[in-house]
């Protein structure tokens, strides 16, 4: 319809540019506009005022609006309207067709495979019509674009869809020739999340328009999906790990299925769960135990469904990396107390995590535990970096600020933030606002504004409770079950004191609360700090958890044990080695990067650094990383993983003869697996594309049109084009209409 009444196409209009090709200056063709335009306004005022009195000043507006436009328009048409527009020079350019080839393609969820579906409409006169003016080159695309000579030499079962990279590589391959444009038919399910700024801007360069063509329901249904799960990379032995799952749905609203996590065939977790909406996202923790020292490969899953169309995306594998290193934490206590000695007792139970302490017993005299020699805290708390940072981390109970030197305090806050230690502070009668660390370095590394007063602590009865933020914090779940967590922590014993630890910062997040002298106060709060993290615990009587409840209740052990962990089980290494994602799905690539520090945790940016990667059937290879530009300390390479299996990296680091340290990681590359998933139509990515690029997104049964919008184009060899624009039938019709609306008011209003 559009082009009956205006001619030429839609995107002529949209892309070209308006112009007058009359010999006369435009400024002419205004001033006559206007003088007509107030002519035709005296005339009608004239006429009202001495013959046609009924001619009142409202129907005289219309009319002179109706007058004029009909002038305005007989005008600019002796101005020889017309439109410019860049057009592809026939058969001198070339017309890039791709086709999805992946195994999404295959999917028939329109009766016919989405691919017989694109082959279908492209046989259907649309690549005839492309060849009668252009050259056309098909290309099947999956992970990258492959010429193809025929249609018939597609099937969809390629393992990954790469639409930017593949566009990218298309626009370099194709560096010297003229493209004109790009057609890609697709259900727009890319692997790598979408079409990157890169891929964009080379398509934008070349300035090639890129139509796409959608197949596929964008709802899928009948379909239970997991979309991510996420679980910490690294883990210290027999840790309690939770994976956050996030799914969705369609079909099974209200139904049960069971979440479970798996290492094998060994079942680590599993708890079932009632499914929400049609469509809506949905967020579930499970807890499970990380087990003994060892790279661990977990599936996450749900159950599958009655009817389920796509039982392949009920699952997700991740990996863990499961360390034996003990790790080793700083306590000082100012004075003997219960929590003391509880807190101690706690940590005996657990072999992955030691506690050095120094209890001062009189005012010069320290009572040390835990040493692992003679010489350990022998001159009391250090006050070298090297000997401080050899902790992963500290633990200031009820000791004031005034015990430390200034340099020590300092030293404190650097632990944190350079070393990337964790800090946790409790409360006492000489801790946070009492002791004074309110005007202390350390005060910049709590996460908590302490009060500007003295006596803040209480030795009066205080009841705690779970915050929001607290549901789902492995700190604080005493009960897998999270109903259960939330009832265990009503039901516990009163605290025997309480602090008031001030505001907490910005940023901070407090996981309990606690009810005293009827305020709410804040009890469990924590932060990240530089590289680092701290805590603070604003009372020293959860002791009376572990006296009150029953013998052999494990609450206040499990507590402690959990809380210790998270203050040291990120707490790296000289060498720290990480990755983007350990589990690579149909693609090698990856980037190793490392951060190297010294003895004293400098960044060290003149060290040698390597990793020495080991594949499967015994690959093996060496791999330099070069330093980061404007990040000193930081190194970084990338490197291919050329066939699936599980790959083991070490990287060392080394000044000179002297080794900084090393890290190691596991990481896993499984093909044929990322097609399974997301597997409706995007069509917010093939919309979003054809607009970046200045193409259109079609519906397959609109395809028969493309021929004529593939001309409009700046790229490769084009021709400018001058499309006269009176003769249109429009220009006729709103002439006659102009006309007849003016005619049959006078009629109705009785104006001759």
């Amino acid at each position: 319809m559009f082009r009956l009444l205006f001619k030429y196409p839609s995107q002529v209009f949209a892309k070209g540019q308006f112009v007058l090709l009359g010999s006369w200056p435009r400024w002419v063709l205004l001033l006559a506009i206007v003088g007509i335009a107030a002519g035709i306004a005296a005339l009608l005022w004239k006429r009202r005022a001495l013959t046609v009195p009924q001619l009142r000043t409202w129907r005289a507006g219309v009319l002179w609006a109706l007058q004029a436009a009909l002038a305005a328009l007989l005008l600019v048409l002796l101005w020889e309207p017309a439109i410019t527009i860049a057009e592809l020079k026939p058969q001198q350019n070339i017309i890039a067709v791709m086709v999805d080839d992946s195994r999404s393609m295959a999917i028939a969820d329109r009766g016919a495979s989405r691919e017989a579906q694109a082959v279908q409409a492209l046989s259907g006169g649309v690549l005839d019509a492309l060849k009668k003016n252009y050259q056309v080159r098909l290309y099947a695309l999956d992970s990258r674009p492959a010429r193809i000579v025929s249609l018939n030499q597609l099937h969809p079962a390629a393992g990954a869809t790469r639409i930017g990279g593949s566009l990218k590589q298309l626009v370099s391959d194709t560096g010297d020739l003229p493209v004109g444009a790009i057609v890609l038919l697709s259900d727009g399910a890319d692997n790598t999340g979408g079409v990157g700024a890169d891929a964009i801007a080379a398509l934008r360069n070349r300035r090639i328009p890129v139509h796409t063509v959608g197949f596929g329901l964008e709802q899928v249904a009948n379909d239970v999906e997991i979309d991510d799960a996420v679980i910490a990379q690294r883990a210290l032995e027999n840790s309690r790990l939770s994976a956050t799952v996030t799914f969705h749905q369609r079909g099974y609203a209200g139904r049960k299925s069971m979440l479970t996590i798996r290492d094998g065939n060994q079942l680590l977790a599993s708890r079932q769960i009632a499914l929400a909406a049609d469509g809506v996202a949905q967020t579930e923790s499970l807890l499970f135990n990380a087990g003994s020292a060892a790279a661990r490969t977990l599936t996450i899953s749900l159950d599958a469904m009655p009817g389920e169309t796509n039982r392949a995306n009920n699952a997700v594998t991740r990996l863990v990396n499961v360390d034996a290193d003990k790790r080793r934490i700083l306590y000082v206590e100012g004075e003997p107390r219960w929590e003391y000695k509880f807190i101690r007792r706690a940590e005996e139970d657990d072999p992955d995590i030691e506690v050095a302490s120094m209890l001062r017993t009189t005012e010069n005299k320290i009572y040390r535990q835990g040493i692992e020699n003679p010489q350990e805290l022998a001159e009391g708390f250090p006050s070298r970096a090297q000997d401080l940072f050899a902790y992963q981390g500290i633990i200031l109970g009820s000791v004031e600020a005034g015990y430390f030197t200034p340099a020590q305090q300092d030293l404190i806050r650097q632990f944190v933030d350079r070393r990337g230690g964790g800090l946790l502070m409790l409360g006492g009668r000489f801790g946070l606002a009492d002791g004074g660390w309110a005007g202390s370095p350390v005060a910049d590394a709590l996460p908590v504004l302490l009060p500007a007063r003295r006596e803040t602590f209480r030795r009066d009865h205080a009841t705690a409770e779970l915050t929001r933020s607290g549901l789902d914090s492995l700190i604080t779940r005493l009960d897998d079950d999270p109903v259960k967590n939330v009832q265990r922590w009503k039901t516990l014993p009163y605290l025997m004191d309480f602090q008031d630890a001030g505001t907490p910062k910005p940023g901070a997040v407090v996981l309990a609360e606690m009810r005293a002298d009827g305020r709410t106060l804040p009890l469990l709060i924590t932060q990240n700090y530089g590289r680092g993290r701290s805590a603070v615990l604003a009372t020293s009587g959860t002791w009376r958890w572990q006296m009150s409840l029953p013998r052999g209740d494990p609450t206040h052990n499990v507590f402690w044990r959990q809380l210790l962990r998270w203050l040291v089980v990120d707490t790296p290494g000289p060498v720290a080695l990480s990755v983007p994602n350990q589990m690579l799905f149909d693609d090698g690539h990856i980037r190793f990067s490392a951060d190297v520090r010294d003895a004293q945790y400098q960044p060290a940016p003149d060290a040698r650094v390597q990793a020495h990667v080991l594949g499967p059937n015994g690959l093996s290879a060496t791999v330099a990383l070069d330093p980061v530009a404007n990040s000193p300390g930081n190194f970084a390479a990338d490197w291919n993983s050329p066939q699936p299996g599980s790959y083991l990296v070490e990287v060392t680091a080394q000044r000179g003869s002297e080794t900084l340290g090393r890290d190691v990681l596991t990481y896993q590359r499984m093909d044929g697996v990322a097609e399974n998933f997301h597997t409706g139509q995007n069509r917010n990515l093939l919309e979003t594309l054809a607009s970046e690029t200045g193409g259109r997104y079609w519906q397959p049964q609109d395809l028969s049109k493309l021929p004529e919008a593939i001309p409009i184009s700046n790229a490769g060899i084009t021709v400018r084009e001058t499309k006269p624009l009176w003769n249109m039938p429009a220009v006729f019709l709103l002439l006659l209409g102009l006309l007849l609306c003016q005619w049959l008011l006078r009629r109705k209003w009785g104006v001759v």
